[in-house]
């Protein structure tokens, strides 16, 4: 089973411990006249065909599982029929009283058997039958030439960042080419607006007050933040002083200042990954203003930790908003995920928690999932219903290990940058969900959030499905905002 918590984990692992031949496509060294990137692009593009090739190929092989479950669960079928058949036939032999007339019907069936097996119907042929079945159904297929198919951008592009971030092309897996396709269209109107302009401003050698101010305009208008522009021109200004970078050497560049911004509040820790401890009882309190697509979260979440191999619940505390309840009752039957609620209406959330811990250690639930309330209105209010929770949990469960994640709707920008100030405050968040990162939203609100926050981004989401939030990658992240 793939686990979505652990992909990231995994792969700085792989990044540090395989050779280069296995983690990156060879790239040819001939002499071509061609620049290194024309000459690295087949190797990328022969990189992402073994991928699909890989990924057909489990395909298959999981049909063909499939097919050979089907066909067993067909013959144990056939085999229970025939015994009740043969049952009902040995009795009808036996009927006779005289025992000279029961050895002549045995010879006689004997002889029919393998006489006249032609005209026995095929369904009672035990023996041939499950032959013909098992031939057929568990027979290795012969292998076929592999197609030559034309595969599209997004394909090629996210094969690349997995390349690039360590994997091999037997690891790659459908859902992850999916996910990276659909992060680089979410944020493909920023890219386009932002990339072009910016190789055409540092492709001239240090940047003058006019380039400075070209740049800052680009940044503040895709949500960056003041601060973070501000150290983004300082550091690429002292670099390109100190050296002449072509265009997309400077890209490449701005790169690593955007990912060591988005990587700088995990900066020091040694535990960077924000997974569920399996075996364990995990809490996770997710707050955040009505709209940001918190209970939305919330079942995304649960469907991932479905997916993952976690045993999973729901608690419905967001008591107070109209609908809200019943909402999240939608999202627990679509994951399959059990939901403690309270029939009443504007209950006490920390009621609805108290019996939401009591009956996840009933189940030795690994994963308890609470949407807590998400007003605004008096900062006071907020901070005394998260302490309550908080006592609760510290009373119920003081072995859990609980998390405290933001909703942020990517699509409010600077807005949202102030809703992460004020829950900032009333709670001690462990990161921050970027929702809505698709459509209109520009992704530098990520950056100015680690900046200004110095809180980390621990899931994205981008798009409605129930597949569209994923564990943050910052290395992926940045490659679909910049790599047009």
């Amino acid at each position: 089973m793939f686990n979505w918590f652990r992909r990231n984990e995994k792969t700085q692992e792989k990044q540090s411990e395989v050779t280069p031949a296995e983690t990156k496509p060879e790239v040819s060294t001939e002499s071509t006249g061609e620049s290194s990137e024309e000459i690295a692009e087949p190797d990328y593009l022969a990189f992402a065909k073994a991928a699909y090739q890989n990924i057909q190929q489990r395909k298959g092989e999981a049909q063909a599982k499939t097919e050979v479950e089907t066909a067993e669960s067909d013959t144990e079928e056939i085999d229970e029929t025939e015994d009740v058949t043969e049952t009902q036939e040995s009795e009808e032999i036996i009927a006779p009283e005289e025992a000279e007339e029961t050895e002549t019907i045995e010879q006689e069936v004997q002889v029919e058997e393998t006489a006249t097996t032609a005209n026995v119907p095929a369904w009672m042929q035990k023996s041939q039958g499950l032959e013909k079945l098992k031939e057929t159904a568990i027979a290795t297929p012969e292998e076929k030439a592999i197609e030559e198919v034309e595969l599209d951008e997004d394909f090629v592009w996210s094969s690349k960042v997995l390349a690039d971030s360590g994997r091999s092309a037997e690891d790659v897996s459908e859902e992850e080419i999916s996910w990276l396709t659909k992060l680089r269209q979410g944020l493909g109107k920023t890219r386009i607006g932002l990339v072009n302009q910016l190789k055409s401003i540092v492709g001239k050698g240090p940047l003058n007050d006019d380039a400075v101010m070209e740049i800052e305009s680009l940044l503040l208008q895709a949500d960056v933040g003041i601060e973070a522009t501000d150290y983004i021109i300082e550091t690429l200004q002292t670099k390109l002083k100190a050296e002449a970078l072509p265009p997309d050497g400077a890209i490449a560049y701005l790169k690593t200042i955007l990912q060591d911004i988005l990587d700088k509040p995990l900066a020091g820790k040694e535990d960077k990954a924000f997974v569920p401890e399996q075996g364990e009882f995990n809490i996770w309190l997710l707050t955040g203003v009505n709209g940001a697509g918190k209970t939305t979260t919330i079942g995304k979440l649960a469907n991932l930790g479905q997916k993952s191999g976690y045993t999973c619940m729901i608690a419905a505390a967001d008591t107070f908003r109209a609908a809200a309840v019943q909402q999240v009752k939608v999202w627990g039957e679509r994951t399959n995920t059990p939901v403690i609620a309270n029939p009443g209406k504007n209950t006490d959330p920390a009621a609805v928690v108290y019996d939401a811990i009591a009956a996840a250690q009933a189940k030795n639930t690994e994963l308890l999932l609470v949407d807590t309330a998400g007003r605004l209105q008096n900062k006071q209010n907020l901070m005394a219903e998260l302490a309550k929770i908080r006592r609760i949990i510290d009373k119920k469960a003081a072995d859990a290990k609980v998390e405290s994640l933001l909703v942020l709707d990517a699509t409010l920008g600077q807005n949202g940058l102030r809703q992460a100030q004020v829950f900032s405050e009333a709670a001690n968040l462990s990161g921050v969900v970027l929702t809505k990162l698709d459509g209109s939203a520009k992704g530098g609100v990520a950056l100015a959030v680690t900046q200004q926050l110095n809180l980390p981004i621990r899931f994205i989401g981008a798009g409605e499905g129930i597949e569209d939030l994923r564990p943050f990658s910052s290395y992926e992240f940045v490659e679909a905002l910049l790599n047009g």
